[in-house]
């Protein structure tokens, strides 16, 4: 929902869309909302293997952070122009990356901070760029406008039983193995979502 309540309202038809950690599971929802809206939806990855991920998923253009020049990579790719809209679930490096790539009046969507480093935009930069920082915290919604979570849930449902979105399941685990699959999830190695079935579930 965080994905969807961000995208619809920043992003627009023909527009570039930046998708820090594409592979993973707000990334992965994050670039299939992109393709719905229209986007070119540029994605960046850490490793070949979530490379592959990713352009499964729809990526016009898939950038290995590893072995690859994040913001030239993008600048090469918008002709110089960036990335209107940056989705941003990671935070630190790769928030500095987008703040470099970002497109005037663009619009960058601090949405978490999976690296565990929190970053502190320079407001100058952004004043003398013309771009937005927008921050989401989706649980405020539920007391401040909780007519936008039924919205989203609704949109959401509709665009899935129409296959526009699919969410990634990478792999099902049982309760045995939960602290496990949180562990791969934390070091940043899992794709998509993993679930945890309750009990003998399958």
């Amino acid at each position: 929902a965080p994905s969807e309540m961000c995208i619809r309202d920043s992003l627009q038809r023909g527009e570039t869309l930046l998708v820090h950690a594409a592979a993973g599971g707000v990334g992965s929802a994050a670039v299939q909302l992109g393709k719905a809206a229209g986007a070119q939806v540029i994605g960046v990855v850490g490793g070949p293997d979530k490379a592959a991920v990713a352009r499964e998923l729809g990526c016009d253009l898939v950038i290995d952070r590893r072995s690859e020049d994040i913001v030239a990579a993008v600048k090469e790719a918008t002709g110089g122009r960036g990335a209107d809209v940056v989705y941003d679930p990671v935070g630190g490096d790769a928030y500095a990356k987008s703040a470099k790539c970002v497109a005037f009046e663009g619009r960058i969507l601090v949405v978490g901070f999976a690296s565990g480093v929190i970053p502190t935009p320079a407001l100058n930069h952004a004043l003398v760029k013309n771009y937005s920082v927008v921050g989401l915290h989706w649980g405020l919604y539920n007391t401040k406008d909780p007519a936008a979570v039924r919205a989203c849930h609704e949109e959401l449902t509709k665009l899935a039983e129409q296959g526009v979105v699919k969410p990634l399941i990478s792999e099902r685990v049982t309760m045995a193995g939960a602290a496990d699959a949180v562990q791969r999830v934390a070091d940043g190695t899992s794709t998509g979502r993993i679930v945890v079935l309750p009990g003998g579930a399958r």
